[in-house]
């Protein structure tokens, strides 16, 4: 992975280097091996990059025709071999062996059309002057990041909001709406960030600025059409293991070596076992333990370790831990997070550095695409409640569900069926699968600050989501709806982000994700539900798939969801709170930054330093709130001058025409 950077004058003033290098400085981790820039009339496009393959040739940004069209490219083109070898037959010349270069001469065949070739994850820009466009990509599922602003004359864009603000003209100011999004569904949806003016390139969509006009438009989109032609459970499972292999193996392609992610659970074991098959070594895993129990999961790593040979490291993580890296998980992710989830996963990939690699495959998407949430078993079980929403066992299949729940085993079937919304018109809500969900988490807003609440309005952040529902989607199966929620949500916004590319990115490590594959995406999508999810087995097509590929104690364990400590991390029994936590939420602090309410928050900060945080709601709220003041502290009240942000090399700053 890289960092890319560009700006674009449309007013035809000239384009400053300077500014090319202020904005590639916050993001060097990004691309620690070279920078470059080029600079052409009113554009300048900036790299920084991180050399996995062709080491010696793959100098970015990359040119043809004497600069006639340029490419600044953040990701990998899987496919770049088979690609290539197309646009050799093509006629195209190659002067190096680097993805970058076909993802180039692909744009001079295809057009824009070039990323429906494109098995891959990207954020690209391409300046072509022969039509005045400039051309930014972002991938299928929002694996890789990119944002943009537009401020008067002039067009900016970067991997990370950080550079976007290096220009002193970008303002610094946090969007309430933003925020209102974030603390309900756990990420902004579509275009929207939580910084004012910003925006984000969603998945699967292309952009051109051209004659002074912006365009965008969605090139990929999951489709759940599910195919219901007589099949057998063997053959949906056989390509299903042969879709997954050949991701797999295209995944593996790199001139650095590459490790794996080991949980423990089946995800990653499945693809530490795809990783065993196509290589002659043994797989090289990093894992993260805790000391408690409650989130430790190393039992199941060292059963697959010892099942599959790999060689394994682990780092143990503490709350304390967590609490100290906290202020620079925020800062990577760019974003208020409301688990301290992305944290030991930014411990984990410092780990995967200090043992000298840059890639590693993880099992991100395995749950969204083939149905591996508690959250599909719990709409699948309300659905079957709210149609006899009077029975008195149906409601029973919940406390199964969740048996460490206390409030689900105690509380009234009258306030579970208002909880869960399992009353009849319940049903015909299309959020109906997350709504329980949503609503626990909005109930955060009962710490907005009255001015914060006057910006929000009366907006119906529900309408923002139920927006952006595609066509045909009231046409798809209930288990499918929820899927595509979930994987146009919470994936992109949060697990591929604030827990994915930013916390791997810190360290200049790249993820890497087979059940990412479009094609596997593709195919699970046309996947029946009951395959996906055979009365409440999770993920069975996948069960069935890579029987005798894993061990069968995997396969059948009970899933643990992936936790950490949360309120213990900052208000820890056996010591002091670390000194930024009592900066960022002390009452004169909240005041002044005016998005919380103080006296709600020092209630808050007296129960967590009592040790009385126990329950979901007072967790996200108090990680939610302090990962806000963080993200203000840093990016608003305190982010470098442009001044003091220039510091990439000079002597680094040649392009590469090819």
């Amino acid at each position: 992975m890289c960092g890319i950077v560009g700006v674009v004058h449309l007013d035809g003033r000239r384009a400053d280097r300077r500014l090319v290098r202020r904005m590639l400085a916050p993001v060097r981790h990004r691309g620690p091996d070279a920078h470059g820039a080029h600079v052409d009339r009113h554009v300048a496009l900036g790299h920084a990059r991180l050399a996995i393959l062709d080491l010696a040739g793959g100098r970015q940004p990359m040119s043809v025709d004497d600069g006639d069209v340029v490419v600044a490219f953040n990701g990998e083109i899987f496919n770049y071999i088979e690609l290539r070898q197309t646009l050799l037959d093509l006629g195209h010349p190659f002067a190096t062996r680097s993805d970058t270069e076909v993802l180039l001469r692909a744009y001079l065949e295809y057009g824009t059309d070039c990323v429906e070739h494109f098995n891959g994850q990207w954020a690209f820009a391409i300046w072509d002057r022969r039509r005045g466009r400039l051309f930014l990509s972002r991938d299928r599922l929002g694996i890789r990041p990119l944002f943009f602003t537009q401020d008067g004359g002039k067009f900016l864009f970067a991997s990370e909001i950080k550079s976007l603000l290096a220009d002193a003209d970008v303002p610094r100011r946090i969007d309430p709406v933003g925020l209102a999004q974030t603390f309900t569904f756990w990420s902004t949806l579509g275009e929207r960030t939580v910084f004012e003016g910003i925006r984000e390139l969603p998945p699967g969509t292309n952009l051109t600025l051209e004659g002074g006009q912006l365009r965008l438009w969605r090139y990929w989109q999951l489709d759940y059409r599910v195919d219901e032609r007589p099949r057998s459970v063997d053959d949906w499972a056989d390509e299903l293991l042969a879709l997954l292999t050949d991701a797999a193996r295209l995944r593996l392609r790199s001139d650095v070596p590459v490790g794996a992610y080991l949980s423990g659970g089946l995800d990653s074991t499945v693809n530490t076992a795809l990783i065993q098959r196509a290589s002659d070594a043994p797989p090289r895993t990093f894992s993260i333990t805790f000391d408690d129990a409650e989130f430790d999961e190393s039992a199941f790593q060292r059963e697959a370790v010892e099942a599959l040979g790999t060689d394994h490291q682990a780092i143990r993580c503490t709350a304390r831990d967590i609490g100290q890296v906290f202020p620079d998980v925020v800062w990577h992710a760019e974003r208020p997070v409301l688990r301290t989830a992305p944290a030991p996963l930014f411990l984990l990939s410092r780990l995967v550095r200090d043992n000298g690699y840059k890639v590693v495959l993880t099992g991100e998407g395995a749950d969204e695409m083939l149905g591996g949430y508690d959250l599909f078993k719990e709409a699948k079980v309300r659905r079957f409640w709210a149609t006899q929403p009077e029975s008195a066992w149906r409601p029973l299949l919940l406390r199964r569900l969740y048996p460490y729940l206390a409030r689900v085993q105690a509380n009234s079937p009258a306030y579970q069926q208002a909880f869960f919304h399992v009353r009849p018109g319940d049903l015909a809500n299309p959020l109906f699968s997350h709504l329980p969900r949503w609503e626990m988490t909005s109930r955060l807003a009962t710490f907005y600050s009255a001015p914060c609440r006057e910006a929000i309005g009366s907006r119906d952040v529900y309408a923002d989501c139920q927006a952006l529902l595609p066509d045909g989607f009231d046409g798809w199966p209930p288990f499918c709806q929820a899927q595509f929620i979930e994987s146009s949500t919470l994936l992109p916004g949060y697990i591929l982000s604030s827990q994915g590319d930013r916390m791997a990115m810190a360290h200049s490590v790249e993820g890497r994700f087979p059940f990412l594959d479009h094609r596997v995406a593709e195919f699970a999508a046309r996947v029946p539900p009951r395959l996906k999810m055979k009365g409440l087995c999770e993920k069975y097509l996948l069960k069935r798939a890579v029987r005798g590929l894993v061990p069968e104690s995997i396969i059948h364990r009970t899933k643990q969801p992936y936790r950490a400590p949360d309120s213990a991390s900052f208000f820890p029994a056996d010591g002091p709170s670390p000194d930024y936590v009592e900066a960022v939420l002390a009452p004169g602090r909240i005041r002044d930054d005016g998005l919380f309410e103080p006296e709600a928050v020092a209630r808050l900060v007296a129960k967590a330093r009592a040790g009385r945080i126990i329950g979901f709601k007072d967790n996200m709220a108090l990680v939610g709130i302090l990962s806000t003041q963080l993200l203000i502290d840093r990016f608003v009240r305190n982010y470098p001058a442009p001044a003091e942000a220039e510091s990439t090399d000079e002597r680094t700053m040649e392009p590469l025409t090819v």
